[in-house]
C-alpha cells in the first residue's frame, strides 16, 4: 500500500500562498506588505482551480507564488517596516503621555530611512533593463509633476517628480534623442531613443488636475518612491548648467586633452630623436598624414542610416528608420522662434530645443531663460501662434497708458518673418523634413494630425493617400448611381405625398368621416377583388400613357437643345447624355456581374476545403470584409467632403 499523500502539500494548494498566509508569514501589516511587492516587483497571481489552490472556501481570495513570499523573508527591508513600527508605537506613547517635545525628536532623529539601490540593481542588472522599464516611470512622474499639493500628495513629492522630469527633458534636448510626438486627448505622447531602446510616455495637459478620492495615492505614491530611485542618479544642478555652454566646445575639449595626452607622452623623447624618426618616415613614404584623410570620410558615411528600397515593384515595403541624432539636431537649428503667449510655450520649447534650435524667444509673463523677450527682434525667423488673424476692426482698444510699452499691436504680422500654428512643429518633426508653412498659417484649416506610430495597413484607409490610389475599382461610380437613385425615390416620394394629402382630403369629403352602413366583411369581399382588377387595368393604361408621356417629353427637351446649340454654332450630339447614363450603368453592371462570379468562384473552392480550412478562410473573409467596409465608409465621408468644397 503506497503511502498516503496529506492534504494541501502538493500541487496548486503548495505552489500559491493567499495573501493572508504571506502577511503573517512575514509578520508585517498589510500596507508594509503592499510596498515591499511593489518594491520588489511581485505581483498577484492566478491559479487555474482556485478550489484547489485555496485551503478555505473563499472565492474571492488574492493568491501569491509561495517562492516569491520565501524570497521576501531574506529582504532588508523588512528590518526597516519593523523599525518604524517600533518607532511608532514609541511616538504614540509619548504623544500619550503628553511629552509633545520627545515625540517630535523621536520622529527626527530615529526614523529609518528605507534606501531601495540594492533593489534597483536587483530588478535592473544591466542599464538596458532599466530603459525598457521606463515608460510607466516616465508616465507616472510627469503626471505627478502636474497634480496639486494635497495630504495625499506632498509638495516635497511634486517638487521631487518635477526635478527629475526637468534632468531628463534636459538629457534629451543635449543628445537629440528624441524621435516623435503626438497631440492627442489624453496629452502628449512622446518618443524617444536612448541607446537603440525606444521609449514612449505620456505627458498630461497643463491644466488644473481635480484629485478624486476614488484613486489611492498611497499605492501611486509608493510607485513614484520607486521610479523616482531608479531616476535620481541624474547630474542635478550640474545637468542644467551645461545647457548654458555651446555644444561645439565638446569636440574641441576632446582634441585639446588628446593633444596634452600626446604631449605628455613625448616628454620622455627627446627632440632630436624625434626629428630623425620623421625624416625616416617621410623618406620610406609612411607618412600616415594622408591616409587619416579618406578614413574620417568613411566614418561620416557610416553615421547616416541606410535606406531600405524594394527590390522589384511587387515585394512588399519594408519600414524605414528614424532619423538620426544629427538629422534631429539640425532640423530646426538655423532658425530662431519666438512663441506668443497663447500658444503652450513648455512642450514647444522641449521639442525646439531637442532638434536643434538654439534660439527661442517669448514674452517676458512666460517667465526667465528666454533667448529674446522682444517681439520686433530682426532675428526673428519664425513665430509660433495660436489665433487667426483679425481685422483690426474688432480688435480690443489698447489703454492710452499701455501705448509706449505696447511694442506690436495684436494681430498684427512683422514683414519677413514666418508665422505657423504649433501644429506645424509637431508635424516637421513626425516627419523628419520641414513643410509648407503656407498650410499652418494663422487662421487657416489644418492639415489632419496623424500619429506617427499608425501605419497604413493593406486593405485600410489611408488619410495621407488620395483616393484615387485607395479606392477600388468602379467605387466612386457606384457611389455616384446609388446617390442619384436616392435623390430619384425622395423626388418621387416628394411629388406623391401632395397626390395622397389631396386624395385623402377627396375620401374625408365623400365619407364625411363616417363608416358606411350595411358594409359587411363577406360581401364586400367580391366588389373589392372586382375594384382591384379594374384598378390593375387602369395602372397599366396610365403606365404606358406616362411612358409616352415621358418619350415626348425627352423628344421635346432633345430637340431644345439642339436648337440652343446651333444658334449657339456648337456642335451637338443627341445621345451624349444618353450614352453617357448607358455606359454607367453597362459598367455597373459589368462590375456587379463579375464581383457575382468571383463570389461564386470563391464558394466552389470552398466545398473543395477541409471543415477547419473552410472556417478558417470564413473568419478572414470576415476580417477583411469589415475593415474593407470602413475603409469605404471613410472614403465615401472624404469623397462627399470634397465635393462639398469643390
Amino acid at each position: 500500500m503506497g503511502k498516503i499523500k496529506k492534504k494541501g502539500t502538493s500541487g496548486q494548494a503548495k505552489n500559491y500562498i493567499t495573501r493572508t498566509q504571506a502577511v503573517r508569514k512575514l509578520q508585517i501589516s498589510l500596507p508594509d506588505f503592499r510596498r515591499l511587492c511593489i518594491f520588489k516587483g511581485i505581483y498577484p497571481r492566478e491559479p487555474r482551480n482556485k478550489k484547489k489552490a485555496s485551503k478555505t472556501s473563499t472565492p474571492n481570495t488574492t493568491f501569491y507564488y509561495t517562492k516569491d513570499i520565501s524570497y521576501l523573508l531574506h529582504e532588508p527591508l523588512l528590518n526597516k517596516f519593523r523599525d518604524q513600527k517600533a518607532l511608532a508605537k514609541k511616538i504614540a506613547r509619548s504623544l500619550g503621555r503628553g511629552e509633545v517635545s520627545d515625540a517630535a525628536r523621536l520622529e527626527k532623529t530615529h526614523a529609518p530611512k528605507l534606501t531601495l539601490d540594492h533593489v534597483i540593481k536587483e530588478r535592473y542588472p544591466t542599464f538596458i533593463d532599466a530603459l525598457r522599464d521606463l515608460d510607466d516611470a516616465l508616465s507616472l512622474l510627469f503626471l505627478f509633476a502636474t497634480l496639486p499639493s494635497t495630504t495625499h500628495v506632498p509638495h516635497k513629492t511634486i517638487a521631487m517628480c518635477q526635478r527629475v522630469c526637468h534632468e531628463f527633458q534636459h538629457y534629451l534636448i543635449t543628445t537629440n534623442s528624441l524621435r516623435k510626438s503626438f497631440l492627442s486627448i489624453k496629452g502628449i505622447y512622446y518618443q524617444a531613443t536612448i541607446q537603440g531602446q525606444d521609449i514612449m510616455w505620456l505627458v498630461p495637459y497643463r491644466f488644473v488636475q481635480r484629485v478624486n478620492g476614488d484613486v489611492d495615492y498611497r499605492i501611486m505614491a509608493t510607485f513614484v518612491d520607486f521610479y523616482t530611485t531608479l531616476d535620481e542618479n541624474g547630474a542635478e544642478l550640474a545637468a542644467f548648467t551645461l545647457e548654458g555652454r555651446n555644444l561645439t566646445d565638446a569636440p574641441k575639449a576632446l582634441e585639446a586633452s588628446k593633444s596634452q595626452k600626446k604631449s605628455n607622452s613625448n616628454k620622455e623623447v627627446s627632440k632630436a630623436v624625434q626629428a630623425k624618426v620623421d625624416k625616416v618616415i617621410k623618406a620610406a613614404g609612411l607618412d600616415q598624414t594622408t591616409e587619416e584623410q579618406p578614413m574620417d570620410t568613411t566614418e561620416d558615411d557610416t553615421e547616416a542610416i541606410d535606406r531600405f528600397e524594394p527590390a522589384a515593384p511587387e515585394a512588399d515595403t519594408l519600414p524605414q528608420p528614424d532619423m538620426s541624432g544629427s538629422e534631429a539636431g539640425s532640423l530646426f537649428s538655423p532658425f530662431v522662434f519666438y512663441i506668443s503667449r497663447e500658444a503652450p510655450k513648455a512642450p514647444l520649447e522641449f521639442i525646439l530645443r531637442s532638434f536643434g534650435c538654439k534660439r527661442v524667444g517669448w514674452d517676458a509673463v512666460m517667465g526667465d531663460g528666454a533667448f529674446t523677450h522682444d517681439e520686433t527682434d530682426p532675428r526673428i525667423t519664425h513665430q509660433i501662434v495660436d489665433r487667426p488673424q483679425l481685422p483690426e476692426s474688432s480688435l480690443p482698444a489698447v489703454p492710452a497708458a499701455d501705448n509706449a510699452s505696447q511694442k506690436v499691436k495684436p494681430g498684427t504680422r512683422i514683414p519677413g518673418r514666418t508665422y505657423v500654428q504649433p501644429q506645424w512643429v509637431w508635424d516637421c518633426i513626425n516627419d523628419g523634413k520641414l513643410l509648407r508653412a503656407d498650410l499652418y498659417g494663422p487662421g487657416a484649416t489644418l492639415p489632419p494630425h496623424l500619429s506617427p506610430w499608425v501605419k497604413a495597413s493593406r486593405g485600410a484607409y489611408d488619410p495621407k493617400a488620395s483616393l484615387a490610389e485607395q479606392e477600388e475599382e468602379g467605387e466612386a461610380e457606384i457611389e455616384e448611381e446609388a446617390e442619384d437613385s436616392d435623390e430619384e425615390m425622395e423626388d418621387e416620394a416628394a411629388e406623391e405625398k401632395p397626390a395622397a394629402i389631396a386624395e385623402e382630403s377627396e375620401d374625408e369629403s365623400v365619407d364625411g368621416g363616417m363608416d358606411i352602413a350595411g358594409t359587411d366583411d363577406d360581401e364586400s369581399g367580391s366588389e373589392e377583388e372586382d375594384e382591384d382588377e379594374d384598378l390593375e387595368g387602369l395602372e397599366e393604361i396610365e403606365a404606358a400613357s406616362e411612358s409616352e408621356d415621358d418619350d415626348d417629353e425627352a423628344a421635346r427637351n432633345q430637340h431644345q437643345r439642339e436648337l440652343e446649340a446651333e444658334a449657339a454654332g456648337l456642335p451637338f450630339s443627341s445621345n451624349g447624355a444618353d450614352e453617357a447614363s448607358k455606359k454607367k450603368k453597362t459598367q455597373t453592371k459589368k462590375l456587379a456581374a463579375k464581383k457575382r462570379q468571383e463570389d461564386e468562384e470563391l464558394e466552389r473552392q470552398k466545398m473543395m476545403m477541409s471543415r477547419k480550412k473552410r472556417k478558417l478562410l470564413e473568419k478572414i473573409i470576415y476580417s477583411n470584409k469589415k475593415t474593407a467596409d470602413e475603409a469605404a465608409k471613410l472614403r465615401s465621408k472624404r469623397r462627399k467632403f470634397e465635393k462639398a468644397e469643390k
